[in-house]
């Protein structure tokens, strides 16, 4: 079941739009498994699919998984078996699954985002200010602990 967390769902907003993305989902992770606290532009049937993302299934979990960020330049045409089926349902292209670590190096939350165009989404997130934006959200998740 999903329940929104509003302070995510702020982040989510604000980093989708200085990021250009066209969606972006939050997942905490609780005991092995991913569970969704923020959502934009995800469709319904979409949101009912990733609200509890079992460990290591889907680009989310992917990323969980391996500490280390999963990105596609087309959710489309990606053969990669990263790209459930569920994730084409949003229409985007590139998108890219970030992980979110502790400083003891575990995976706390994972972060999504999708866009309306192909490329490599590694380089847009590169750009300032989203690296602070997201040790912004990592520090504040690290509070919770």
């Amino acid at each position: 079941m999903y329940e929104q967390n509003s302070e995510h769902q702020q982040w989510l907003e604000a980093s989708i739009a200085s990021l250009g993305a066209a969606a972006g989902t939050v997942h905490i992770q609780r005991g092995e498994d991913l569970y969704l606290s923020a959502a934009l532009r995800i469709p319904p049937p979409v949101i009912a699919t990733v609200a509890h993302v079992v460990h290591g299934k889907g680009m989310a979990g992917a990323a969980q998984l391996r500490k280390a960020p999963v990105q596609t330049c087309n959710l489309q045409d990606d053969n990669s078996g990263n790209i459930r089926p569920g994730a084409k349902a949003v229409g985007a292209q590139a998108a890219i699954a970030i992980p979110l670590l502790s400083q003891a190096g575990e995976v706390m939350a994972v972060v999504g985002f999708a866009w309306q165009k192909e490329g490599d989404p590694a380089d847009w997130i590169a750009q300032e200010p989203f690296p602070a934006r997201l040790a912004e959200l990592t520090a504040h998740l690290q509070n919770l602990q």
